[in-house]
């Protein structure tokens, strides 16, 4: 494994992890904060294979969606956006990875807040019709949910009222009409993002994500186009795992980078 970058010595303890079969690195925390997995990769899935223009990862931690886009699209430009300075340092560190330095070029992290509106949201780096693409993985834990005493973690992981609302009204002002938008969270939350999105996002497509084939579903993913307004549509699962806990090849595939979750 390829040691930690040696721009920031002073970086809390952490684990280098390789993603798509080694083509990322990413330098994330090893306890505190969150550290990514199935959730991002699944997420990144969600944009086009052939997909050439600018997205931004809002609640990017540190990276791992983002770079997961740009390593498999191939043109994609990345804006990494991430609230908290310690998960942005993080996404520096990983940036700053020599095994990452295929994809430097075309990713970059702000620190800022997607929950912010108007004048406030532009003067933040997060100007109105700058973005093709959206994807987001916000904290979608209810509060009583497993707390925590690691307060990064639970910024990470915590969802506050409106949330939601905010995000999903900060990344249609972003992305130019006929842009895309994709979202991970919990099945029971597809009343109030579908709420968030009306009027500003349709054509969506749904996927729920089931543990197992007879388990219910543990996670949705949305993908849907700015201003569209063609209907929604929900599309076959995806099982993570076969009977005896291995992944499935669909989840293999997507976990590597070797397959868009709607296959294109």
């Amino acid at each position: 494994m390829p040691p930690p970058p040696a721009e920031d010595t002073e970086l809390p303890p952490h684990t280098v992890d390789a993603f798509h079969r080694g083509d990322f690195w990413l330098v994330q925390p090893r306890n505190d904060g969150h550290r990514a997995g199935m959730d991002a990769l699944m997420l990144a899935a969600t944009v086009p294979t052939a997909f050439s223009g600018r997205l931004a990862d809002f609640g990017a931690g540190a990276g791992a969606a983002g770079l997961a886009v740009a390593s498999r699209c191939k043109a994609a430009g990345v804006l990494l956006v991430e609230l908290t300075p310690e998960m942005a340092r993080f996404a520096n560190a990983t940036l700053a990875h020599p095994g990452n330095a295929h994809l430097t070029r075309r990713a970059s992290v702000l620190v800022a807040d997607v929950g912010l509106s108007g004048k406030a949201r532009a003067e933040a780096g997060l100007a109105d019709a700058s973005l093709d693409f959206v994807i987001m993985n916000p904290p979608f834990n209810p509060p009583h949910h497993r707390p925590t005493p690691d307060a990064l973690k639970r910024q990470a992981h915590v969802m506050e009222d409106g949330l939601f609302e905010s995000w999903i009204r900060s990344a249609a002002a972003m992305v130019k009409p006929r842009g895309g938008f994709a979202i991970i969270a919990r099945p029971e939350q597809l009343v109030p993002i579908l709420t968030a999105m009306d009027g500003r996002f349709g054509k969506a497509e749904i996927v729920p994500v089931h543990p197992r084939e007879d388990a219910a579903a543990i996670r949705i993913i949305i993908r849907a186009v700015r201003a569209s307004r063609a209907p929604l549509v929900l599309c076959p699962p995806l099982v993570l795992h076969e009977q005896n806990d291995s992944f499935s090849q669909r989840a293999q595939d997507i976990s590597s980078g070797r397959s868009a979750l709607f296959g294109d």
